[in-house]
């Protein structure tokens, strides 16, 4: 149990980047010896301006209890901050975090929606990397990838003074 315990206060306060890690669920478990832990059933997890819901998510740590990736499967709904300051919303069926590049990939039905700006990608993998704002996608289906996004446009309209009267 006091193992249980430590696990627990390690993996709530642990850094992925910088900040509290807040995991919130209705069930939960540890495997030392494989160093994961197993939250299910409305699983909220809250570090600084990012947030993810999903159904279960595994932490996988280090030896010194530090996560180093986390898997959330089930309905994923999630809002991300990057470094320079762009938020973003979404929701995919899996989603894989990787602290340490600050990266994640979104996987099956994935809609990704820069907030803010009419700029969206929808796919079936996204890979999305907070430190750089890169990303890319591809589409495991028949479906194509689908980016939406504004286009704005000058105004090309101008007044002909020569049809006065």
């Amino acid at each position: 149990m006091k193992n249980l315990l430590m696990t627990v206060i390690l993996l709530a306060t642990a850094a992925l980047s910088a900040g509290e890690l807040k995991i919130k669920a209705d069930y939960f478990e540890s495997d030392q010896a494989k160093n994961i832990a197993v939250f299910k059933g409305n699983v909220n997890i809250k570090k600084k301006n990012d947030e993810l819901n999903a159904t279960k998510v595994v932490v996988y740590t280090d030896k010194q209890r530090h996560p180093v990736k986390l898997v959330a499967t089930g309905d994923v709904s999630f809002k991300i901050k990057d470094e320079h300051g762009k938020r973003y919303r979404g929701k995919a069926k899996k989603v894989i975090y990787l602290p340490k590049k600050q990266e994640y990939r979104f996987f099956t039905d994935v809609h990704l929606h820069q907030l803010g700006e009419k700029k969206e990608i929808i796919g079936d993998e996204v890979i999305f990397n907070a430190l750089t704002g890169k990303a890319r996608a591809r589409s495991r289906k028949n479906n194509p990838v689908v980016m939406i996004f504004d286009i704005k446009e000058k105004n090309t309209t101008t007044t002909d003074k020569s049809h006065k009267k």
